[in-house]
C-alpha cells in the first residue's frame, strides 16, 4: 500500500510477496499514479527536476519503474525531457488544479447532456441512493469522497460514451478522494439533488447548466480531502 514515510512523504510499502499492486497492474503503474497526483495537485512544481534516483528512494522502488512511469507521463504531457536537466514537470499557465477544473467544466456538462438523453430509471434510482448516503454523513466524513466519485461516475457511465468515460477517468486519477473544494458537503448534496431532477426530466440543457455551475461556483484547494 502507499503510506507516508517518517518524513511524511508518499512511500510504497511492500506486502506479502512484494509490492502491493492495489488496483494497478505493475510497480510502474503505481509510481505513475503517485507522480501524476503530485504533479496535478501542485506538490511538484512546474520545471521541478524529476531525478530517477531520488524518486526511486522516495517511493521505495528501483529506478526501472520510475523510468517507465516518467515515459508514460511524458506521453500524457505532464513531464518534459529537457536535454540538459533530464525529466522535469511540465509548466501550466494557470496551474494544474485550475486546468483540471476548467477541463472538467467542459467535459462533465457534455457527459450530463448525453446522460439526460439516455439515463434509465434504474440509474436515476442509484443516483438518488448515493446522494442520500452522502446526505446522511456528517460534515468531513472521509467516506464522502468515495460516494461522491461513485455518484459522478454513475452519470458518466449513463452517458453511454466510452471515450468520454475514459477521459474523465484520466482527470480523476489525480484526485483519489475527489475534487477538493471549499463548499460544504450539504451544499454539494443540494446541487446533486437539482442535477438528479434535471436528469429525471430528461432536460439536457438544464442538466449541463447545473453541472457546469456545480464545478465552477467554488474555489479549489490543493489537498484532496473533500469531494465536489
Amino acid at each position: 500500500m502507499v503510506t507516508p514515510d517518517e518524513m511524511g512523504r508518499p512511500h510504497i510499502r511492500s506486502t506479502v510477496g512484494g509490492l502491493s499492486l492495489m488496483q494497478y497492474s505493475s510497480k510502474s503503474d503505481i509510481v505513475c499514479a503517485m507522480l501524476r497526483e503530485l504533479i496535478i495537485s501542485g506538490e511538484l512544481a512546474p520545471s521541478e527536476p524529476l531525478r530517477q534516483r531520488d524518486l526511486a528512494a522516495r517511493f521505495g522502488v528501483s529506478q526501472t519503474p520510475v523510468r517507465e512511469a516518467l515515459r508514460k507521463l511524458e506521453s500524457e504531457g505532464l513531464v518534459i525531457n529537457d536535454p540538459h536537466r533530464g525529466a522535469v514537470v511540465a509548466g501550466s499557465r494557470n496551474g494544474m488544479v485550475s486546468d483540471n477544473s476548467q477541463i472538467r467544466a467542459v467535459l462533465e456538462p457534455l457527459a450530463a447532456q448525453l446522460a439526460a438523453r439516455a439515463i434509465t430509471d434504474e440509474q436515476l434510482a442509484l443516483l438518488r441512493q448515493l446522494n442520500g448516503q452522502m446526505e446522511a454523513l456528517p460534515e468531513g466524513d472521509e467516506r464522502y469522497g468515495a460516494l461522491n466519485r461513485e455518484f459522478h461516475f454513475a452519470i458518466y457511465e449513463s452517458s453511454a460514451s466510452p471515450m468520454l468515460l475514459s477521459m474523465m477517468r484520466l482527470l480523476w486519477q489525480s484526485m483519489p478522494h475527489g475534487p477538493a473544494v471549499t463548499r460544504s458537503h450539504t451544499t454539494s448534496v443540494d446541487q446533486h439533488s437539482a442535477l438528479i431532477e434535471a436528469l429525471a426530466a430528461r432536460d439536457p440543457e438544464r442538466t449541463a447548466e447545473i453541472t457546469r455551475s456545480h464545478i465552477l461556483d467554488t474555489s479549489y484547494v490543493e489537498s484532496h480531502e473533500t469531494g465536489a
